[in-house]
């Protein structure tokens, strides 16, 4: 019989990541940057909470074996600049890919970091990373 496995909250896992990696980060684009789940309704750059990083799960593959998963996570970062934007984005992701803890095994960059605007015309950046999530054996 095949044991019971389940996997852990990727996309929380990624926000205490970056949540703690960039509070220790001395650059000053990653200055008071906040992290996650969920797009602010306000976000222009009067507003006291930009940098916003916002971290979601995009999709979700376990292997058939059910010995790891593939999880895409997308992370878009807004700032004050476009270059701002980019640098904070860069710096997230290089800040997953070389992440190795209880829930996500590895990253591998996938896509970006891409530069846009939003509707509202605040500078963004975003990218993917294709993250290797361990399983957890559940007992009967």
């Amino acid at each position: 019989m095949k044991p019971l496995v389940v996997f852990g909250d990727v996309q929380a896992a990624a926000v205490s990541v970056l949540r703690a990696a960039l509070s220790a980060r001395g650059e000053d684009y990653a200055a008071g940057a906040e992290v996650g789940t969920l797009v602010p309704g306000d976000r222009s750059p009067e507003t006291p909470h930009l940098p916003y990083v916002l971290v979601a799960k995009d999709s979700d593959l376990p292997h058939s074996s059910m010995a790891n998963a593939r999880v895409t996570l997308r992370v878009t970062v807004w700032h004050a600049d476009a270059d701002q934007a980019h640098d904070l984005a860069q710096l997230c992701q290089g800040l997953l890919l070389v992440h190795s803890g209880p829930v996500i095994r590895g990253c591998r960059p996938a896509t970006g970091p891409l530069p846009a605007r939003d509707e509202s015309g605040v500078d963004l950046s975003t990218f993917t990373v294709l993250a290797n999530v361990k399983p957890t054996v559940l007992t009967a």
